[in-house]
């Protein structure tokens, strides 16, 4: 379910165009709605989009939750670019003024993008064309088109920006690895439990197929553990179980990501 868009911002946003670049190492700033993006370079493997939001403005993660739109990212402008691979920082669950819980960010926000050359002797161009939605009491579309030659051999003065975004970023483990269980709760529910963290709140966010829809209600904690009922609350016509789903736990030292089989014997 996705919120309403203005579309008659679209017209406004669509074309945003960038201004001068601040330095050698990142473009200048893109307006957008209640919003403004830049693209910097911090090596010659990686660069990061830089999101300022408005006071009271929140964007999307990769699973924009109950409603929104995530940003998607088209580098096909790029020269010497073999792979472009825009990196999330962890979300946080953002209740919203209509009753509706979205995932993501409602402060300043950098996607790292970890990047591949077709010749590691030639520098890459990167050309990235960016779509993603800002919400405060109406939700508008933005889209900044930007351009930045990344450096063969040089770190940046961005790279500390950038690696700090990297470090929020999920890290991929096992459920073992974490510590964690889940276990079947019921038909269609599902138990996750991992150590809980004493001075952090743990969250849990699940990815399923396009057409699945799961929720996540946190139990309270026991006996060391954090644990959440995930329920499966829709699916398409004929579909049935086992599903691939990918879980993104916060909280506590890092967030952690694992993939895990929902249902089947």
């Amino acid at each position: 379910m996705l919120k309403t868009i203005a579309l008659a911002s679209l017209a406004l946003f669509g074309a945003a165009l960038p201004a001068a670049a601040d330095d050698d190492f990142a473009t200048g700033w893109a307006a957008g709605a209640k919003s403004q993006a830049r693209l910097v370079a911090a090596s010659a493997d990686l660069a990061g989009l830089e999101i300022k939001l408005a006071p009271g403005a929140i964007t999307y993660w990769r699973d924009p939750g109950d409603a929104g739109l995530p940003p998607t990212f088209d580098f096909s402008g790029s020269t010497n670019l073999k792979s472009a691979e825009p990196v999330f920082p962890a979300p946080k669950r953002i209740p919203e003024s209509d009753g509706s819980v979205a995932y993501g960010y409602d402060s300043d926000v950098t996607f790292p993008i970890r990047v591949v050359s077709a010749d590691a002797a030639k520098p890459v161009t990167l050309s990235l064309a960016v779509h993603y939605a800002v919400c405060e009491k109406v939700c508008l579309p933005a889209e900044a088109r930007l351009s930045l030659a990344l450096p063969l051999k040089t770190t940046t003065p961005n790279a500390a920006l950038v690696e700090a975004a990297l470090a929020l970023a999920p890290e991929p483990r096992t459920i073992a690895e974490i510590g964690a269980s889940l276990a079947p709760a019921g038909a269609a529910e599902w138990r996750f439990c991992a150590p809980a963290e004493p001075d952090a709140r743990r969250d849990l966010f699940v990815e399923t197929p396009e057409g699945w829809w799961t929720t996540v209600k946190p139990e309270p904690p026991a006996d060391g553990r954090a644990c959440f009922l995930i329920d499966l609350a829709g699916k398409p016509d004929g579909a049935e179980l086992p599903i691939e789903a990918r879980l993104t736990l916060t909280g506590g030292g890092s967030a952690v990501e694992t993939r895990a089989t929902l249902g089947g014997p």
